[in-house]
């Protein structure tokens, strides 16, 4: 009797330090498979979000043009409530205070034109006017696109683009502008009363030699469906490893205490008095 208690104290300690690493793994892996079905589930949701929001910027895009925000309003200006509005202003082109910013567009590398446009009641807004290529990035060689005089202008209301460009901070200093950062470039040519936005002109605008307006680009990436069925396969695969891991694991560790039992118990019957005697499953 010592002896079999001996033995069953070891193969029961034996299972139980092989249980706690399977028991872990088990946690973990029903963790994961929460959290990849929970990133699944905020992609449909980012996945609705974007389709309202392409719906929204369409409509604001092919809308009438309406005149820009009074300056009243402009605190209130947002992404979310305003950019991509179709608006119309009118004013004089400051044109000795024109602004170059780095640009690639379905025209090839180049350069915004970004012009403050005063109107009568002496605020400013700063006009996209379009794009140029580098061959005429400087303004004599475009005196003929210059509008003078009252002019009105028609485009879509950009919020501002602070900073500079993709690992390119502005440098104001050296003239290096590589985004439509509205605060910066009216520090730097010296204008106050500044909207806080500006204004991407449309097509048609250009006259002579002047930038080539309309292209904006207003494309927003959706591939959140993708990324949602990307997330819900991996958990299924992992639910399908855990089942096959855990659930067969079970079912095989079944099979291999029952069948012992009965052939320790056949040998008890034959030996009598040796039945303490352990006999090995073959």
């Amino acid at each position: 009797m010592s002896e079999t208690g001996t033995v069953t104290g070891k193969a029961s300690t034996t299972r139980g330090k092989a249980a706690r690493p399977s028991l872990w793994l088990a946690v973990l892996s029903l963790t994961a498979f929460a959290v990849l079905i929970a990133l699944g589930v905020w992609q449909v949701e980012r996945r609705a979000w974007k389709l309202a929001l392409i719906d929204r910027v369409e409509q604001r895009v092919h809308a009438a043009a309406q005149p820009i925000p009074s300056p009243v309003a402009w605190p209130a200006v947002s992404a979310a409530s305003d950019e991509y509005r179709h608006v119309t202003i009118t004013g004089r082109f400051l044109h000795d205070r024109e602004t170059l910013v780095k640009a690639v567009t379905e025209e090839g590398g180049g350069y915004w034109v970004l012009t403050p446009l005063r109107r009568d009641d002496g605020t400013l807004v700063l006009i996209n006017r379009g794009f140029v290529p580098a061959e005429r990035r400087d303004a004599p060689t475009r005196q003929d696109g210059n509008p003078q005089g009252q002019v009105e202008v028609t485009g879509l209301l950009r919020v501002t683009e602070p900073k500079g460009g993709f690992l390119r901070n502005n440098d104001p200093v050296h003239e290096r502008w590589y985004s439509r950062d509205v605060t910066a470039i009216a520090a730097a040519r010296a204008l106050h009363d500044v909207a806080p936005f500006f204004i991407d002109a449309d097509a048609g605008s250009q006259s002579g030699s002047g930038p080539i307006g309309g292209l904006t680009v207003v494309r927003f990436p959706n591939n959140h469906l993708i990324y949602a069925l990307t997330w819900f396969a991996l958990a299924f695969m992992l639910a399908g490893k855990l089942f096959v891991t855990f659930g067969g694991g079970l079912f095989r560790r079944g099979r291999f205490i029952h069948e012992p039992a009965s052939g320790f118990d056949a040998a008890a019957r034959r030996t009598g008095s040796d039945a303490g005697t352990i006999v090995e499953p073959t």
